[in-house]
């Protein structure tokens, strides 16, 4: 009886397994540098948008008072509607002149397939940049530098 249910437990961990499908995925370090502006921190999302343009995943927020989250108003238009728990991929605000490096996660498969990345960035009583920096995802530019357009002065990728 218990070869029987041995068997029994390997064959349902196994055809278990069959049908899991593990992603592959790497991590990258992004440092973000600011610019030296005034005022109180910058919230900033970092998002993979999808090859129609459209928001797929938030891969990590610098900022973690979800109270202000709505002032980001193209992500929320999309992160409002799920409101999937992301505690795990948030930071704190970044200062004018300040830098700070997150680790991020990306599927391999996104690398080269006509994904993006956009980093938009908001400021109580100030600017909201949807795209401060957004760049396609491709093996060149996860290792490389990309200049800001709002609060970022730049932001620097490579492999972790």
């Amino acid at each position: 009886m218990k070869i029987k249910h041995i068997i029994l437990v390997s064959f349902l961990t196994f055809g278990l397994l069959s049908f899991t499908t593990l992603t592959d995925s790497t991590k990258y370090k992004c440092m973000i540098q600011m610019t030296n502006y005034t005022g109180e921190a910058a919230y900033v999302v970092i998002s993979l948008i999808n090859p129609d343009g459209e928001y797929e995943k938030t891969l990590y927020v610098q900022g973690d008072d979800s109270e202000w989250y709505h002032d980001i108003t193209d992500w929320w238009k999309f992160y409002g509607k799920k409101r999937s728990n992301i505690d795990a991929i948030t930071g704190a605000t970044i200062a004018g002149g300040a830098r700070t490096i997150s680790v991020i996660d990306i599927e391999d498969s996104k690398i080269n397939a006509g994904y993006s990345i956009r980093f938009e960035t908001a400021v109580e009583d100030q600017e909201y940049y949807t795209k401060d920096v957004e760049f396609p995802l491709t093996s060149e530019t996860v290792k490389s530098k990309k200049a800001g357009s709002g609060f970022i002065r730049y932001v620097r990728m490579m492999p972790n």
